[in-house]
This record gives structure tokens, C-alpha cells and sequence, in this order.
């Protein structure tokens, strides 16, 4: 095999007719040599993995969503060049902020990464030494209050930057826990029903005492007005994921919200090597990716897509329900992965096969097919699958409860 510069002073000797290399002197030696374009590669195929059909949601496990064409394009445009990486995160922040009318953004490595830089940019302000301190909080306002259903395994985002997480259950609890060391309130959308503090109380005592807010709302698109509703609220700070219902890249996010408190995050993020976000590098092909995605997802018809997953669980509760003994409940859940979805259950008298076992033979069947559940139940979305296979899911959901 010749090297690519002894290919190039070879060619360089070769006669030229009418423009093109003299064919005829090309030896299969040097042909060999040259580059060409790949055959398409099934990677996944010859790494032996199984791709399966995604019945289940947005999981971190399952790689979150699939990205569309012009999102990938994206992607590889960006690695076609060079560019300073402060100024394409500045460039498409502001084009960002100008989407979604609100005073700044940041592309972010997930919501994950959006809550820890947001909240080390909370605590060291513009301050560089400062931010080369943390995770040392010493002598740092530090402590984040949030509400004790709201404290679930997702704040480790905030312990790694050296928060002391203080939780509290009533609006008079969160307003006696505020002290000299408070450095943020922070709210989960998610669980919004498992706090008493609701939207408007919780913005008006960060406020009052002069105390950013923080609300993460990493599964909360749909609906797309989530990506402007909480911003205009009030909220100083917003974290979106960005390879959900946004189809962007699935390792990065949004932080939407005040300007200073944006800048101050990025301090945090390379090409600053010495700070607590080194490692939450978000590159120029997922910085392009994140912008495309959102332009995308704003230009949907969001209705006839929200149509569209009604038809496609209505087509998948029907054929369950046409095996004798199941129900089935479509339902939408209020906040995070607020899509139509459908849960199903049955006798197990007339059905014999228990959900666990039901689950097991749809991933291991041909398609595999994904789905979410418990001991009791079987739960189907269908807003992560391709138009079509919401027919496979229910043919073969039919047979695996029919034991076929």
C-alpha cells in the first residue's frame, strides 16, 4: 500500500488527457492505494449489537431519540472546519435566545451538564479564581434549597459542583432555610406535583430575597411552548435536554435564562481547562447539531404530530384489546414526557403470560421491540417510533399476548 505522499508524487508523473489521469497507467497497485468512498457500513451489525424499535420513550439507555437528516448534516458540516469555540457558542447563543425570546442560552452538554455549570456560574459569578476553586465551596455561598419531592438522584448535578442540597416541604419552611450560604433555589418540573410550592410562589421568594431560581425541565418538550413558557415565568435559569423531544444530539442541552448568569456559566466550560467543566465539552458538531434541532423542532406542525401519536397508540390499544381479558388506558402525563401513551394490563386467568415475561419476548422477538412497564402492566409510546412501525408493535403485541 503506497502512502498518501508517495500516491501524490506517483500521480504527479502520470500523463494527463483531457483533464483526467491517464487511466490506462493507473496499476492495480496504484489503484489500491487511492481513496475511496466506503460501501455504507451496518456498524452496529458488525460490533453484534441488536437495534431495536423504540416503544418505550426517551431513555438515556435506549440513546434518547433519533436525529433528523438535516440535524446530521449539521453535524457533518461541522467537521469541516475550524473555528474558535467561544464564538460559535456566542454566535448560536444569541441566535438561540432570538428562538426562543428569551435574554441568553448556551448549548450545554444535557440538562445534566446545564445544572452543574449553571449553578457553578451562580457561585463564582465572572470570577475565575473562584471558579478554579470549586468543587470547594469554602468560604462560598453554596447551599441549594429545593423541595424534598424534588430531590431525586438528578442532583448529584449539583452536589458535583459542592452544593449542600437542603430540602424543605412548605413555602414558610423554604423562607426560614434561606441564609448567608444560600446560592440557588432549584424546582424539578417533573415533580411538580409533589411539592406544595408551586411556579409563581417559588419564583416570587427567589426574588424576594434576591435569590436565583433554577428549574429543570430536561424531559418537558413537548410541548413546545415549555421552551418559552418558563423563561417569560420568571425562572433566572432553564435546562432543557437536547436529544429528547427536540431530536438533537443526545449528549447535548439548553441553559436558557439571564444573561449574566449564562455568561458566568460558561467560565466553566472549555477551552477553560481548569475549572469543574472541563470535562462537559460540548464540540462545534453538537453545538451545530443543537441549534439545527431546535430550528427544526419550532417549525413543526405540532399539531398533526400530536394527531399522528394519537392515531398510532389508538391502532396499538385496539389490537390489544381485540385479545380477550386486556385493557388498556391511553393517558398523557402531565409533565415530563408529556405524550400520548398507553398502558396495558390484563387477566391473567385468560392471558397466560405475565407482563415481565410479555416485555422480555417483544425485546427478543424479531423485531426486537422496546417497551417500559412494571409486575403489572406494559407501557407503549410511539412518538420515538418511525411512521409505520406502530403496525409491527401491534401485530406483534397481539401474538406475544396471545401466546402465539
Amino acid at each position: 500500500m503506497l502512502s498518501r505522499r508517495k500516491l501524490l508524487k506517483t500521480l504527479s508523473s502520470v500523463p494527463v488527457v483531457g483533464g483526467l489521469v491517464g487511466t490506462g497507467l493507473l496499476t492495480p497497485q496504484l489503484l489500491g492505494a487511492t481513496v475511496s468512498q466506503p460501501a455504507k457500513r451496518n456498524f452496529f451489525k458488525e460490533l453484534g449489537i441488536r437495534t431495536f424499535i423504540n416503544a418505550a420513550g426517551t431513555y438515556t439507555s435506549m440513546t434518547g431519540s433519533l436525529m433528523s437528516e438535516e440535524v446530521t448534516s449539521a453535524i457533518v458540516f461541522g467537521a469541516t472546519e475550524y473555528v474558535d469555540l467561544d464564538d460559535l457558542q456566542d454566535k448560536v447563543g444569541e441566535r438561540i435566545a432570538e428562538l426562543l425570546e428569551c435574554e441568553y442560552a448556551t448549548v450545554s452538554s444535557g440538562a445534566f451538564g446545564a445544572m452543574s455549570i449553571g449553578l457553578a456560574g451562580v457561585i463564582s459569578g465572572m470570577d475565575s479564581e473562584i471558579a478554579a476553586q470549586l468543587p470547594d465551596t469554602t468560604g462560598l455561598k453554596h447551599e441549594v434549597i429545593l423541595q424534598e419531592g424534588h430531590n431525586i438522584g438528578y442532583t448529584h448535578a449539583l452536589l458535583n459542583v459542592g452544593a449542600k442540597i437542603v430540602t424543605v416541604k412548605t413555602k414558610k419552611e423554604m423562607e426560614k432555610a434561606i441564609n448567608k450560604n444560600t446560592a440557588m433555589l432549584w424546582f424539578l418540573n417533573a415533580n411538580t406535583d409533589n411539592g406544595e410550592i408551586k411556579y409563581d410562589e417559588f419564583i416570587a421568594i427567589g426574588k424576594k430575597h434576591k435569590i436565583p431560581t433554577f428549574i429543570d425541565c430536561a424531559a418537558d418538550v413537548p410541548p413546545v411552548e415549555n421552551l418559552f413558557k418558563f423563561t417569560k415565568m420568571g425562572f433566572d435559569l432553564v435546562a432543557f435536554s437536547g436529544g429528547k423531544g427536540i431530536r438533537g444530539p443526545q449528549s447535548a442541552g439548553l441553559l436558557l435564562g439571564k444573561r449574566d448568569l449564562i455568561k458566568a456559566a460558561r467560565i466553566h466550560t472549555p477551552p477553560r481547562g481548569s475549572t469543574i467543566g472541563r470535562g462537559m465539552k460540548v464540540n462545534k458538531e453538537e453545538v451545530l447539531g443543537m441549534l439545527v434541532a431546535l430550528e427544526m423542532y419550532l417549525a413543526k406542525d405540532h399539531q398533526k404530530e400530536w394527531e399522528l401519536w394519537e392515531n398510532q397508540i389508538k391502532l396499538i390499544s385496539d389490537s390489544a384489546l381485540s385479545v380477550k381479558g386486556v385493557q388498556t388506558e391511553i393517558h398523557v402525563p402531565p409533565y415530563a414526557n408529556h405524550v400520548p401513551s398507553l398502558r396495558i394490563k390484563w387477566d391473567s386467568n385468560l392471558v397466560k403470560i405475565s407482563p415481565e415475561e410479555a416485555r422480555k419476548k417483544l425485546m427478543e422477538g424479531h423485531p426486537a421491540i422496546a417497551t417500559v412497564g412494571d409486575k403489572e402492566t406494559i407501557g407503549i409510546t410511539t412518538w420515538m417510533m418511525d411512521p409505520g412501525q406502530e403496525r409491527i408493535v401491534a401485530k406483534r403485541l397481539k401474538e406475544v399476548l396471545e401466546n402465539v
